[in-house]
């Protein structure tokens, strides 16, 4: 999963750390078996029943398929955010508030690398994947591409350009966004690092939330995907793609732990998702690392 941050309590956690691991190995065989049952016979998935558009496990768990966002309206919703108000407000319904996020102090330690046992490199990759799910109007990313520094902001789209020009999914195995997992592993830096800089009640916070079920979707939609990381939305007759990072559990997933590193940032994601054009998730779908230039598809974003 990409930036799901499978930060696991440790052995200090003790008996929480048992059960939430019991829990999402348990959603995870519950996400495989009802896949089973949500195919047509070509094959294909078939859309749930809250008409998301989204198909099982894409969908991710019934009870909060309405908290992610829907599909654009009109091309003044393109990668806008969601603006702080919104943001706190889905972070209610996912079970987390203000007073779970990290301090600012926390925050700045570790996104610099400071603090007990911090880490530049670690805190430079962390940095790049709120940035890469931040990248709405205002928050270009800028890339070479053709050998020109150039902005894009592709957030809706479930896209990013990454530093040599490339378009693709933030789930991408080359990504920050899917690399970071070593760092979010159970045992790993980030969660050794909460616990040793005073953070065990914004980690504690965050797995009593929405994100360790929907983690478990995102993780069995992940497997699916292949090497393009797109996922299908069918609506009617009308079917698009759409990145991995715009599908509803993953969407959630990553909201919910930017929101506990710094809430201002959350605020910053994607309000709505946006069909890739055809011809793009064509060409990534047909790409063998799911990447594709974007100075070769640019235009179809303007």
């Amino acid at each position: 999963m990409h930036f799901t941050w499978s930060m696991g309590p440790g052995r200090r956690a003790g008996s929480f750390a048992r059960r939430g691991t019991i829990s999402v190995l348990a959603v995870i065989g519950t996400c495989l078996l009802s896949l089973a049952a949500t195919r047509t016979a070509d094959g294909e998935p078939v859309a749930n029943t809250t008409d998301t558009g989204f198909a099982v496990p894409f969908a991710g768990a019934p009870a909060y398929q309405q908290v992610a966002p829907t599909q654009m309206t009109g091309r003044n919703q393109l990668n806008q955010p969601l603006g702080q108000a919104q943001a706190d407000a889905i972070a209610a319904r996912i079970g987390l508030g203000r007073a779970d996020a990290l301090t600012q102090q926390q925050y700045h330690d570790l996104s610099t690398g400071g603090g007990v046992g911090g880490s530049r490199q670690a805190a430079d990759v962390i940095d790049a994947c709120v940035q890469i799910l931040t990248n709405t109007v205002g928050r270009p990313l800028h890339s070479q591409v053709n050998g020109t520094s150039t902005p894009s902001v592709l957030a809706s789209y479930g896209l990013y350009v990454n530093p040599a020009g490339m378009l693709e999914s933030p789930a991408n195995a080359d990504a920050p966004t899917r690399q970071v997992n070593t760092l979010i592993a159970p045992g790993g830096y980030v969660g050794t690092w909460l616990r040793d800089n005073g953070a065990e009640r914004s980690l504690g916070a965050l797995y009593r939330s929405a994100y360790s079920q929907q983690a478990a979707y995102g993780f069995a939609a992940q497997q699916l995907s292949g090497s393009a990381q797109l996922v299908t939305n069918t609506k009617g007759a009308v079917r698009s793609e759409v990145g991995m990072s715009m599908a509803p559990p993953l969407w959630i997933v990553n909201f919910a732990l930017i929101y506990v590193l710094n809430p201002t940032l959350a605020a910053q994601m994607p309000a709505h998702w946006a069909a890739i054009p055809a011809r793009v998730a064509d060409a990534i779908k047909a790409s063998p690392s799911g990447q594709v230039p974007f100075g070769a598809y640019a235009s179809y974003f303007r």
